[in-house]
């Protein structure tokens, strides 16, 4: 065992639990009902409040606000929690709410992402693993991210959107309905399509092939002229012979807001 490591000016409440070799550095406070796993290490003048459950491995580089209250006016001070996973990175002023009681009562961060200098992710917001949020990226509440996703510096999400899997969301785009997966989304007033993210794919592994039915599914939602049923259907033809076709089709089908087109 390695006992955590504590500076003589942090503050760590009774109730608290630390990991094995868990170091909080100078100024820091971390509050009753906050639980964080082995190896993660504060740097100075973070904060962080419970109920909130932090991994193993992760990194707090300085003067992140953690586990805060909802910035939500329907917010009554009910239990809401923040679960964050294993091996992240968050950088300097990072900030992350907790859930609200009306929202399922969670903020949810999964493991292996980057959060850059001044991102925010807000209350009920859901977030994969292997993502990374540039300088200043945004969520609302109730944003659900999927794997691998790129945020790019200043770029924002609406409430309650959804980004699939694999998209790149570029720099200032304002994202105000759902993304599907392996899609680009550049700025122009609210951000548009512009393509898949073909290199990001061929860096993470999609060969030729899967990246050509990609593109053939892109095509029939965002270039064949026709409505979202007449995508629908051509996607459901694809996904016969395309896993990615699938999942694709299998977002469209569960979007509650309208897609971003």
């Amino acid at each position: 065992m390695i006992a955590p490591r504590i500076h003589p000016s942090a503050v760590v409440e009774a109730g608290a639990r630390l990991g094995d070799g868990v170091d909080v550095g100078a100024f820091c406070y971390i509050g009753a009902e906050v639980e964080v796993g082995d190896g993660t290490t504060f740097g100075p003048h973070c904060s962080v409040y419970g109920p909130t459950r932090i991994g193993r491995e992760n990194r707090f580089i300085g003067h992140c606000a953690i586990g805060g209250e909802p910035q939500d006016k329907k917010f009554r001070g009910e239990r809401v929690e923040l679960e964050i996973g294993d091996r992240n990175l968050f950088r300097e002023f990072t900030t992350i709410n907790r859930g609200t009681g009306t929202g399922g009562g969670i903020t949810r961060i999964g493991h292996d992402n980057w959060f850059l200098a001044y991102t925010h992710v807000a209350h009920d917001c859901v977030v994969g693993n292997h993502c990374v949020f540039s300088n200043n990226a945004t969520l609302a509440g109730h944003v659900s991210i999927g794997d691998h996703v790129i945020l790019s510096g200043f770029a924002g999400v609406h409430q309650f959107c959804r980004i699939g899997a694999h998209a790149f969301i570029g720099m200032g785009a304002l994202v105000n309905g759902d993304v599907p997966p392996f899609l680009m989304i550049a700025q122009d007033g609210y951000g548009r399509p512009r393509g898949i993210n073909s290199e990001g794919l061929k860096r993470r592994g999609f060969d030729a092939d899967r990246i050509s039915a990609i593109k053939r599914a892109y095509r029939a939602v965002y270039m064949s002229g026709g409505s979202l049923e007449d995508a629908r259907a051509k996607l459901a033809e694809l996904a016969a012979d395309s896993e990615d076709a699938r999942a694709f089709l299998t977002f469209i089908e569960g979007s509650e807001r309208p897609l971003l087109r």
